[in-house]
């Protein structure tokens, strides 16, 4: 029945409803039993993979440049037209699959997923998912267009990292202030736009009968393995276990830089959290040296990794430079049709960069290994062990980051990026601590945080709690508004604790390695290969790790992170 369907999305990129619509009718009018469900299932997942390649591609050419109204318009246009259809017409299918009783191989868990889609699913919600996806890309468009006057010319914030990176504190402060006066420009506008957007999700939850929306999210995220309280139980692990060794960092910097106490100048300049390196590191001048010499750490680390990386580099699929009207930030897509990912970056020439790079590879690897699992929905991995993947690539790739070896730099200046990378890496716990607990926070007093000053004063009192130790006083404005720079926050609900818990797993898959580095790889492609197929406490296990929450294992994570840090001052 499916075997004539096209691999190509370039005639559906444009197409209207009712092209795509005749395969649905297909679908569902054939008859699922035992001896059709294989290619009944692989029929839905072409379609499947044939809407996701288009609403990637589009999504891609919106962010490459957020001023092609074009390029918008064909974006929300597919939102508003395309999106709403398919996912009643994916509801229709997945309650024919769940009313057979059949499942397929390998589909327990996506099933499963599939069940609660089902159960979550309201036709009054189509119109308000599509308008908060309209609302969350306004956000992107708002970061998109931050660029200040620096050295005569207009430069985006992130462009601006290089400059800041300057050991003369002076120009730093400049230019933090200049970009923290850009960005409170539109406190008012991301205010209203993110009140709109908990007024949308409250309603969501409501529609589907849930009291508040983080108990509808936590389902709608198939959180299966873990509750809200295990979440609460890792804030406390970290203030215990993490808060005390960030705060020496902080204090080493203070040392570093013959100060006091730290300003938000002395950090990072767009989250004020991470530290740099004073010179800064210049792994490279141009985009084009970034992907090359990537290319081979990746085929040191592993030579079907690096096989991988070369495959996308000839079809193209690498976006990596920093520019005016680009979308923020880094991410890794997968193009379904193509069989391909695709990453999209912001790269300016520094360290941060190449562990851009390596973390989303991490990503598109993730891809590659699943892509021999015959449905769509397997190849879907809770972003728990998603992050694993791409975390545990910035640290399985980290002996091979000196010239000798293929990588950027001298052993002394390797050394040095692996110091910034560990302590970024025990930095962004406490981190993602207030980011998480914020939204705990925000989705179950949404009354409360319906007024941006309850909003603000709960991210500044949750920033006293887990990240002491930088002075913020005459700044107090920009320290609580530091939610507005978190683009999960807006774009992506509750999406952030997965970076904390898979980084818990990346450390324990380094540790690996450490020990036996061939074996440590074998084991971390064998639990990509396997998807969604498995759950979390098995994919973990596959990987050589456990998922886990408390404070014992945190504490072993950071001690080993505190001795690798002190073997590598040594160097």
């Amino acid at each position: 029945m499916f075997n004539h369907l096209p691999r190509s999305y370039e005639e559906y990129a444009s197409a209207p409803w009712e092209t795509y619509q005749t395969f649905y009718d297909q679908l569902e009018t054939h008859p699922l039993t035992p001896h059709t469900l294989h290619e009944w299932m692989s029929g839905w997942s072409w379609v499947m993979e044939l809407l996701g390649e288009v609403s990637s591609r589009l999504y891609v050419a919106y962010v490459q440049n957020t001023t092609d109204e074009e390029a918008e318009k064909r974006f929300f246009a597919f939102l508003e037209t395309i999106e709403p259809q398919t996912r009643a017409a994916d509801q229709k299918l997945t309650v024919k699959l769940l009313e057979s009783g059949l499942v397929p191989a390998g589909m327990d868990i996506p099933v499963k997923a599939m069940r609660v889609d089902a159960d979550l699913f309201r036709d009054e919600n189509l119109p308000l998912i599509t308008e908060e996806r309209k609302l969350a890309s306004e956000y992107d468009k708002i970061a998109g267009a931050w660029t200040i006057p620096w050295d005569g010319e207009e430069q985006t914030i992130t462009g601006l990292q290089i400059p800041y990176q300057s050991a003369d504190r002076a120009t730093r402060e400049a230019i933090w202030r200049a970009a923290d006066a850009r960005r409170l420009v539109d406190r008012d506008a991301i205010d209203d736009l993110w009140t709109k957007m908990l007024a949308l999700r409250v309603q969501m939850a409501q529609n589907a009968g849930f009291p508040e929306y983080r108990a509808y999210r936590w389902q709608q995220l198939h959180r299966f393995d873990y509750t809200p309280a295990d979440n609460e139980t890792f804030h406390r692990a970290i203030e215990e276990k993490v808060v005390p060794v960030a705060t020496r960092i902080y204090e080493k910097r203070a040392r570093a830089l013959g100060v006091d106490t730290l300003r938000p100048w002395d950090l990072d300049l767009e989250h004020g959290v991470y530290p740099f390196q004073f010179p800064s590191l210049v792994p490279f001048t141009d985009v084009a040296a970034l992907d090359a010499q990537c290319a081979v750490i990746f085929h040191k680390v592993d030579p079907q990794l690096g096989a991988y990386y070369v495959e996308m580099q000839e079809k193209g699929m690498l976006d990596l430079d920093n520019r005016k009207g680009k979308g923020p930030g880094a991410f890794c897509t997968y193009y379904p049709i193509t069989d391909s990912p695709f990453i999209f970056g912001n790269a300016v020439g520094m360290h941060d960069d190449v562990q851009m790079l390596l973390h989303e590879a991490g990503h598109a690897f993730h891809g590659f290994e699943t892509r021999r699992l015959p449905y769509l929905p397997q190849r879907f991995t809770g972003m728990e062990f998603a992050e694993v993947a791409s975390m545990g690539m910035e640290l399985l790739a980290a002996p091979y980051l000196t010239a000798e070896q293929g990588g950027f730099y001298t052993p002394q200046d390797a050394a040095r990026a692996r110091i910034e990378h560990l302590e970024k890496n025990l930095l962004f716990w406490p981190y993602m601590a207030v980011v998480d607990a914020f939204q705990h926070w925000a989705y179950t007093h949404a009354d409360e945080a319906q007024t941006p000053a309850h909003r603000d004063a709960k991210w500044g009192e949750l920033w006293a709690r887990f990240i002491p130790g930088v002075d913020w006083s005459g700044l107090e404005d920009a320290c609580v508004t530091g939610w507005h720079r978190k683009g999960h926050i807006h774009g992506y609900p509750f999406y952030y604790v997965e970076y904390g818990l898979a980084e818990l797993g990346a450390v324990q898959v380094w540790a690996n390695a450490l020990r036996d580095q061939a074996g440590a790889v074998a084991a971390y492609r064998h639990a990509l290969s396997l998807g969604g197929t498995a759950p979390l406490p098995e994919l973990f296990k596959a990987a050589g790790a456990r998922f886990a929450f408390d404070a014992e294992t945190v504490g072993e994570a950071v001690g080993l992170m505190e001795r690798v840090l002190k073997e590598l001052e040594e160097i």
